[in-house]
């Protein structure tokens, strides 16, 4: 785990029990490494079935849906070109599986970016916070789609390199939705707002969390450490 053409609200549904599998996802798929063989795994399966559901109740832009399947064939086209798989018992997991102070980071960005956000939709839709709801939609769906792609490159079929291309990747897409978030709650100051008082200062706190988070995610985390460490046991091992 890390907007464009507004869509229509009017008919919005998520399932409850898509909601807890993407939940269990991006927990589960970011503190484990991924020994299995397979190309998907049961939780990318399930978190598949969320971006579906977003993207047939029309809460997803073109320009965010071209972005994910871009993100799928450029992932493909540098573990081919750039970074081709090594060895699979010589690229063990940069942190491992035990690593607390990790687990604990990632459980709170599950419940920052993904569980709250998507609480909030949900109260957006009793509520008919469409403007809401349109704003933070951007973020969630992407967020999804980063679960499920870090549970396909982490197979053996991609290099380390490769598997932090997609946080990265995602990461650095979604400060920009984020901000849009951001200016949507902001801007609920002079437009009419349909919610409780309650939610106009939820939104705008869970916006600026998720901007604070997730830009120390990219530029304190992912880039000076993440990103570092993997090129080194890349280079190391294929040296």
């Amino acid at each position: 785990m890390s907007g464009g053409v507004g869509p229509t609200c009017s008919d919005i549904h998520l399932p409850k029990e898509d909601e807890e599998h993407l939940m269990n996802s991006v927990t589960k798929s970011s503190q484990t490494p991924n020994t299995h063989k397979g190309f998907l795994t049961f939780r990318q399966l399930n978190a598949l079935a969320v971006i579906v559901v977003f993207s047939a109740s029309g809460m997803v832009s073109m320009e965010d849906f071209t972005f994910v399947i871009f993100s799928l064939f450029y992932a493909y086209f540098i573990s081919k070109i750039a970074f081709p798989p090594l060895n699979s018992s010589t690229e063990p997991p940069i942190f491992g599986e035990n690593n607390k102070l990790l687990g604990l980071y990632v459980s709170i960005g599950a419940l920052i970016g993904l569980f709250l956000p998507i609480g909030y939709i949900f109260e957006g839709i009793f509520e008919g916070d469409k403007e809401g709801i349109k704003a933070v939609a951007p973020h969630v769906f992407l967020l999804s789609s980063q679960v499920f792609m870090e549970g396909v490159a982490i197979s053996n079929r991609f290099s380390l390199p490769t598997r932090v291309f997609v946080p990265v990747f995602y990461n650095s897409r979604r400060i920009f939705t984020i901000v849009e978030w951001l200016r949507s709650e902001i801007g609920k100051v002079d437009d009419e707002f349909g919610g409780s008082p309650r939610r106009f200062y939820v939104g705008r706190g869970l916006a600026v969390a998720n901007l604070i988070f997730w830009s120390f995610n990219l530029f304190g985390f992912l880039l000076p450490v993440y990103l570092p460490r993997a090129f080194k046991r890349y280079y190391g091992y294929k040296s």
